[in-house]
């Protein structure tokens, strides 16, 4: 059990940082390819990945015809609502911003779950979405930073992302009790591929073929595709599926802190007192939000 556990919250935390390299990668391949491009791509990369390995594995689960239309919604939401919104996004801001913004997702679980699995909000909770909300504004208005830095669409896209990803943890879990976890991960990103693809051929195609690719574009690409759209899904669907929802949407907190730090000595992102205080503030905001009742006292309860 103890092995089991670690190898849980091991998968976890590997996920998160690629993750947080993802927003590094995106970086590197929008110099070349728009959005819709780089995520075709990476979902193309992945599900030819996936489906080998597990055909070939014996692992590739086929889709019961009831659980159709929950496999079309998981990715609508995710990979295409949320790559849509992520991907648009991370091109309108800087990566430690869109990074921070993700990291919100675990404080609107509770609001999902209230009306999905008609669970009470704590005022804990309340109280990390405000702390969280104040960390935002402090990352998006540190000094040197203008209101014309932060594109309007841009927080829009990554809003899309945040609730997509919502929607997609809640149906996520009902699959992960029926399917493993490759096969979830591989029809998601296969399905997600025939959604881009309309968009694609409306908005990139011709700027597509008129890109000539370098190593530096390649690279990043595949490891989105491979660890970023393959890996870190797999293991965060194995973390959702023996972690519950809430539990595995805390590690998500990490991301912004990682993505700052990789910013800083890949791109050179300046990391300024006020910024890295906001990041601090959205991290102790999602930490409050989990916490349930009575937790607080416990904590500090001296024996």
């Amino acid at each position: 059990m103890a092995k089991k556990s670690a190898t849980v919250y091991l998968s976890a935390i590997v996920a998160m940082v690629f993750w947080a390299f993802s927003f590094i990668w995106y970086k590197e391949v929008l110099v070349a390819y728009k959005p819709v491009s780089l995520v075709l791509m990476r979902l193309i990369i992945s599900s030819v990945l996936l489906i080998a390995v597990t055909a070939s594995l014996g692992r590739l689960n086929r889709i019961k015809r009831e659980d159709i239309k929950t496999f079309i919604l998981l990715s609508f939401l995710s990979p295409f609502l949320y790559f849509l919104g992520e991907s648009y996004g991370v091109s309108y801001m800087p990566s430690t911003l869109a990074a921070v913004i993700i990291a919100t997702i675990p404080l609107f679980s509770p609001i999902g779950a209230y009306y999905y699995l008609k669970e009470r909000i704590s005022m804990m909770n309340f109280l990390g979405i405000f702390v969280s909300v104040v960390g935002v504004g402090l990352v998006v208005f540190h000094q040197g930073l203008n209101l014309t830095d932060v594109h309007p669409l841009g927080l829009a896209f990554m809003l899309l992302a945040v609730v997509s990803a919502l929607g997609y943890s809640l149906l996520i879990k009902k699959l992960a009790n029926k399917y493993n976890v490759l096969s979830i991960v591989a029809y998601q990103n296969l399905i997600g591929v025939f959604f881009f693809l309309p968009l694609f051929f409306f908005l990139d195609f011709k700027q597509f073929f008129q890109v000539v690719p370098t190593w530096d574009v390649i690279v990043p690409l595949l490891n989105l595709g491979v660890f970023a759209s393959t890996f870190a899904f797999v293991f965060f669907t194995y973390a959702i599926k023996h972690l519950g929802v809430s539990k595995a949407n805390i590690f998500t907190n990490a991301i912004p802190v990682l993505t700052a730090i990789l910013a800083f000595f890949i791109l050179n992102e300046v990391i300024t007192p006020v910024k890295m205080a906001g990041i601090l503030v959205v991290v102790l905001g999602l930490f409050l939000s989990q916490l349930r009742k009575g937790m607080f006292k416990r904590m500090f309860r001296i024996n």
